[in-house]
């Protein structure tokens, strides 16, 4: 079952890799109407919240660059940027972090949190392999974010 779940990471991930090298960015600012954040800063969540999620949370250190949590983290707004990281920064970060996954998680599935954690949702996740299922979704649904933003932008340069 294990070599199942980190094949789906896989195919999760090179998703979110395709796209990034495919989306132009030179819209990965635009934050069409109807949205709070951008492409980059979905792009950019996406590694800091895996990076906490399945590191951090299981008592490892983070190992993504220490300004992502000032631009990424849950809460935070490209209203707020200066300089923010390059989409070949977040690629190079995001395919790193998918071989220390393959490299830490095998065999460490079963193993309990260091400290249970309570989502915004509400949801209390307590093991490793929980945590990390649950981030594979969380990425799932910024790729979906990133889409109707790239649709919406699309939409709107179509309509001038």
């Amino acid at each position: 079952m294990e070599h199942l779940i980190f094949h789906h990471m896989e195919t999760v991930r090179g998703i979110t890799e395709q796209a990034i090298n495919k989306i132009p960015e030179e819209i990965a600012d635009i934050i069409p109407n109807g949205f709070r954040n951008n492409i980059r800063w979905n792009f950019g969540h996406i590694a800091f919240t895996q990076e906490k999620l399945v590191f951090e949370l299981s008592g490892e250190e983070k190992n993504v660059p220490q300004h992502y949590e000032k631009f990424f983290a849950p809460g935070t707004s490209p209203a707020d940027w200066e300089h923010p990281p390059s989409f070949s920064e977040i690629a190079k970060v995001l395919a790193e972090q998918k071989a220390r996954i393959k490299h830490f998680l095998p065999g460490r599935l079963e193993e309990k949190l260091v400290t249970p954690f309570t989502n915004r949702g509400g949801i209390t996740f307590f093991g490793v392999g929980e945590i990390f299922l649950f981030s594979l979704y969380h990425e799932a649904l910024h790729m979906e974010t990133i889409k109707y933003i790239k649709r919406a932008i699309s939409s709107n340069s179509m309509g001038k």
